[in-house]
């Protein structure tokens, strides 16, 4: 893990709380849902945490911390992310990068156009598409490989090759 990066990476967020005893209804936000499993440790609210149980439901997973004891508690977190620290984070194949390494990068052509930023990145059954905003308004470019023809996480600079009519079509202007 770069020292540039975030300490903690969310990895869920809290939707409710679940019955009566603390348990908490979390949307899980990580590619790596075996995050959520019982004994491992997750960062709530800065402290340190251990899951101590685990239910799947419809995409979601109810889970029931150590600390959390009590509906009450369980209400006051709606909203609040769960977080590992980035220290615990897997490698990825070559090629594959985590959202957070992208949203800030600049975006070029191959003829070195300033198209802009990555201020977001949407996530489709297909691929991945990047929000790219600069002087030019916004562009929406697909993460695929006929598109992005390099990434350089040290420059922080992406290069792409638009097929035609890409920038065009996707463009919004701004207001």
């Amino acid at each position: 893990m770069k020292s540039s990066g975030p300490e903690f990476i969310t990895i869920g967020k809290i939707l409710s709380s679940w019955g009566r005893k603390g348990h908490l209804r979390v949307q899980v936000t990580t590619d790596f849902p075996e995050r959520f499993s019982p004994s491992s440790r997750v960062h709530l609210k800065g402290q340190l945490t251990r899951i101590e149980s685990v239910e799947w439901r419809k995409g979601q997973v109810i889970i029931k911390l150590d600390t959390i004891d009590s509906i009450e508690e369980a209400d006051k977190l709606r909203g609040e992310p769960i977080e590992i620290h980035s220290s615990r984070l897997q490698s990825l194949p070559d090629g594959q990068y985590y959202h957070f390494e992208l949203v800030g990068m600049e975006v070029r052509t191959t003829q070195d156009e300033l198209l802009g930023k990555i201020t977001e990145i949407m996530s489709t059954s297909g691929s991945d598409i990047y929000v790219v905003k600069g002087k030019g308004g916004e562009f929406l470019i697909p993460a695929i490989d006929d598109v992005v023809k390099s990434v350089n996480l040290n420059k922080k600079r992406i290069v792409i090759e638009p097929m035609k009519g890409l920038l065009g079509l996707n463009e919004k202007t701004t207001r």
